[in-house]
């Protein structure tokens, strides 16, 4: 990070939050900051530029709704990297396959599981009736250690007895339906919509709560055109773009052993 000196922006009138917020900004610009790199510690800003903590977290806080920095939290801010993944939505759409195929390296977290009575929208997905549960899983998604999605994803309890257990000890999507007999499964319907984020949706994907997410809803089908699973998974929309895949249904591949869907 750059110590040089700007009097015009120590002279100005701006409050001294803006003159960090200018001048981060331009050791990012200039690559005095790369893409991905950590910014110092708030009391090392504090210290080079004479301000209080005040000042330094509502800079911080401007960088990270201009989409430049990230915060995250127990490990610092991070200069946020602008090489946007291109994430390919088609009939056989696999988490795993998407990333790799870009050079990052995938990975998921679990965050929470549980079983509860399938609200009337997803009973009316999966065509369940009244009353049927369901198990609830939420899971973080990262490329190359980075959290790029937060997906809540439902599957019926009768058809997936333990599912939730199995997907906490890490086994994947894929591999789970074939050890229930649905050795493939395709993505019937997909809505795309853009919000901001809610709850603690900005913190879980290291965000600015002022930076819009993409929400993407989809039902999965086994082969035979039976609902399995419904899924609302919410992308940090400053490191994720979609493209629509129509390939015809003689083109689309068997899914490899083990991709994970999102």
């Amino acid at each position: 990070m750059t110590d040089e000196k700007h009097p015009i922006d120590m002279k100005s009138r701006s409050g001294q939050w803006q003159i960090v917020e200018r001048q981060i900004n331009r050791d990012i610009a200039s690559g005095a900051l790369a893409p991905g790199s950590r910014l110092p510690t708030e009391s090392e800003i504090m210290e080079r530029f004479k301000v209080g903590r005040h000042s330094v977290r509502r800079a911080i806080a401007e960088l990270a709704s201009a989409g430049k920095v990230r915060v995250e939290q127990g490990r610092g801010t991070f200069v946020e990297e602008h090489s946007v993944i291109t994430y390919n939505i088609a009939r056989r759409t696999r988490f795993r396959k998407n990333l790799l195929e870009q050079g990052r390296v995938p990975s998921g977290q679990p965050v929470s599981e549980s079983e509860i009575v399938a609200p009337p929208g997803i009973a009316a997905a999966l065509k369940l009736p009244e009353g049927a549960k369901v198990y609830m899983i939420a899971r973080r998604g990262f490329a190359d250690d980075v959290p790029i999605s937060l997906s809540h994803s439902y599957h019926p309890v009768e058809r997936f007895p333990n599912m939730h257990l199995r997907r906490r000890a890490g086994e994947s999507v894929t591999s789970i339906y074939a050890a229930f007999g649905i050795p493939d499964y395709v993505r019937q319907s997909t809505m795309i919509l853009t919000r901001r984020a809610i709850g603690d949706e900005a913190q879980l994907l290291a965000q600015s709560p002022q930076q819009p997410v993409l929400v993407v809803q989809k039902t999965d089908v086994d082969m035979e055109g039976r609902p399995i699973a419904y899924s609302e998974t919410v992308w940090a929309g400053e490191r994720v773009q979609f493209s629509i895949d129509n390939e015809p249904e003689d083109r689309a591949a068997t899914p490899a052993k083990g991709q994970d869907d999102e």
